[in-house]
């Protein structure tokens, strides 16, 4: 079956969001497409976002008023293009557009990440962002799956209520702030001057140990270096996987993880075998598999 986001409907969303801007959308290059559908134009310097998932659209708000909010205490990210209002309703889809950061032909570093947390951290959350609640958006994936078995969505949802009681029960040692939600080195751009954040989907008023959580993961999950989490816990200062709430932390992050392709399941058929995977694991109870990511 022909799913919703399909390469030529998102090229038409493209289009037509290019024509409300006076931009240029021939040539343009489709970065990813897990959560977002990310493309790059050709003719001019500027990233259209297109959200992927039908439940999740109301977050592109809060992606613009974090953003707005970052640009306002000289935190480095990247920044909304133009004048319009943001985000853009093209159709039934939820657009941003941003200025293309020109890539310094590096990754970033871990402590690089860890400079700019402190700064996020470190900043009054803005008025109107949501209270952190990261099983809410697992649960509106698999309600907007565009495949998924009744068995899965039942396992799902019964994964979700047990983690959940297990977080209403943890308690914090780091202050409640503004955190960016999906904090990796690949949600950081290295441009001409300097590393920047980008990708606030996720974004809310949260524990900071939070943000600590995606590198740790990844080394139990992808197998990623143990130095890069390592040089993250030291520039920032504090062990997550050393404190005795991170295995709850780990179940949530690793509930996110499994279904941020649900809704673009029958759209992008190269992640099913890895969705498969994990759903597996996760019902199986198996911890130390490997997972690959998503692409």
């Amino acid at each position: 079956m022909d799913g919703r986001f399909t390469r030529a409907k998102l090229d038409e969303v493209l289009r037509r969001t290019c024509v409300l801007l006076g931009l240029d959308h021939r040539d343009a290059t489709l970065l990813r497409f897990t959560n977002n559908a990310v493309y790059s134009l050709a003719g001019d310097p500027v990233v259209v976002r297109i959200v992927g998932s039908r439940a999740l659209r109301h977050r592109a708000g809060k992606v613009v008023l974090v953003a707005e909010h970052l640009a306002a205490h000289g935190v480095p990210a990247v920044r909304l293009f133009g004048e319009v209002n943001q985000p853009l309703r093209v159709g039934e889809h939820a657009v941003t557009v941003w200025h293309r950061v020109r890539s310094a032909g590096r990754a970033a570093t871990p402590a690089e990440l860890a400079t700019l947390l402190k700064a996020v951290h470190g900043l009054p959350p803005p008025e109107g962002l949501p209270e952190w609640a990261p099983l809410d958006d697992v649960r509106a994936r698999v309600s907007d799956a565009e495949e998924l078995s009744e068995e899965d969505r039942r396992f799902l949802l019964q994964r979700c209520a047990f983690v959940e009681k297990q977080l209403a029960a943890l308690e914090f040692e780091l202050p409640i702030s503004l955190v960016h939600g999906d904090a990796h080195p690949g949600n950081v751009i290295v441009g001409d001057d300097g590393p920047v954040l980008c990708d606030f989907d996720s974004s809310c008023v949260g524990p900071a140990e939070w943000d600590l959580i995606p590198l740790a993961v990844g080394h139990e999950r992808f197998r990623d270096p143990p130095h890069r989490y390592a040089q993250l816990s030291r520039h920032y200062g504090f062990d997550v996987t050393a404190w005795a709430g991170f295995p709850v932390l780990r179940a949530v992050r690793e509930l996110k993880l499994t279904t941020s392709v649900l809704p673009i399941a029958r759209s992008h058929p190269a992640v099913r075998e890895e969705l498969a995977r994990r759903l597996a694991d996760l019902r199986d109870g198996r911890s130390r598999t490997r997972w690959f990511r998503y692409r």
